[in-house]
């Protein structure tokens, strides 16, 4: 049985094909979104990369990469079809919300804020999780009109933010356990 080609040819016409069916202009609001998430979790690939497949920064990041899976797939579907989806599994859960802030709250309690603006570039994952950063706050904003409510993409996008400048600012060695030991 021959194997199946990654390449269709059928956005050679400037369309892409969503989940659950229909075709979009390439530059529609939709893939303009998603493709900002795909791009927002390749920046953590590159984080999570620079960190080791073994460190804490790798077991946070994993699962939030596999939750902008569920994100792209969400936006990668037109609104008249999204009550196919599936909480948590096709669709972004509140529950998805609730264990981002659970994850910045538990960060929050292991380093102190800094007071000023934060220059970026302590060190390489950092600087990475603040790139991530950027491109999650312009995803958060591509999806405004892509995912309106009730969906949960743009809550999840603005806690994934906040989380990734926690976790930057934690990983600089700012945090309370390496200074007090």
């Amino acid at each position: 049985m021959p194997r199946e080609r990654i390449y269709t040819k059928a956005g050679d016409d400037g369309t892409t094909g969503l989940f659950y069916g229909g075709r979009v202009p390439k530059d529609s609001e939709l893939p303009t979104a998603y493709g900002t998430v795909d791009e927002a979790q390749a920046v953590l690939g590159l984080a999570r990369a620079q960190a080791g497949r073994d460190s804490e920064v790798s077991a946070l990041l994993v699962p939030i990469m596999r939750d902008l899976w569920v994100l792209m797939a969400e936006l990668a579907t037109l609104p008249d079809n999204r009550g196919k989806l599936e909480a948590g599994t096709t669709a972004v859960s509140a529950e998805m919300v609730d264990r981002l802030e659970r994850t910045i709250d538990d960060l929050d309690e292991r380093f102190t804020h800094p007071t000023q603006f934060v220059v970026p570039g302590e060190d390489l994952v950092s600087a990475w999780l603040d790139l991530g950063r950027t491109v999650v706050r312009r995803a958060e904003r591509l999806s405004l009109r892509a995912a309106e409510p009730p969906s949960m993409v743009v809550p999840y996008l603005n806690r994934l933010s906040d989380l990734l400048w926690t976790m930057a600012r934690w990983n600089e060695g700012t945090s309370l356990a390496a200074r007090d030991a």
